[in-house]
């Protein structure tokens, strides 16, 4: 059984490492074009990491992504009623790594905006799944994108 300290201990850990990844990616000019405030273009990520994603080689790395496609995150929305609701959609992509890493994004959307947790846990185990295979898929990308790993590694200043 899952406790729930170690799936706050989790979360921290994606929180971290999804934060760091995320500066990086805005450190190296991954940033969307024609915005003011930088974000982090995370579709120009997918492209530079697109061939681990598609021909992924560790057995792990295989699994995360399998588990993604087969199990991805649900987007809240609010329902006609007022009420909220998960909806299965697919966010936009052009090829199957930025659908990877824009599911990453939803985890993180999802948890950060209060929508795995209220004081407890909403479906631990997969909130446990997809926290861990996140990080699985954000520790594979950013050690395959040559200038992420040097702004990751020397901890982007």
């Amino acid at each position: 059984m899952l406790s729930s300290s170690n799936l706050d201990e989790l979360a921290f850990e994606f929180f971290r490492e999804f934060s760091r990844c995320e500066y990086c990616l805005k450190v190296v000019g991954l940033r969307e074009a024609n915005r003011k405030d930088p974000t982090a273009d995370w579709g120009a990520f997918a492209n530079g990491v697109r061939a681990v994603l598609e021909t992924p080689g560790s057995t792990e790395l295989k699994v995360a992504i399998r588990y993604f496609v087969e199990h991805p995150p649900k987007k809240q929305i609010a329902g006609s009623d007022g009420l909220l609701d998960w909806k299965d959609v697919l966010p936009d992509h052009k090829h199957q790594a930025e659908l990877i890493l824009r599911l990453v994004c939803r985890v993180r959307n999802n948890l950060f905006h209060g929508g795995k947790f209220n004081g407890h846990w909403f479906e631990p185990q997969r909130s446990d799944d997809l926290l861990r295979h996140a990080l699985v898929i954000l520790a594979a990308c950013i050690s395959n994108h040559e200038a992420v790993q040097e702004a990751y590694a020397q901890k982007a200043v």
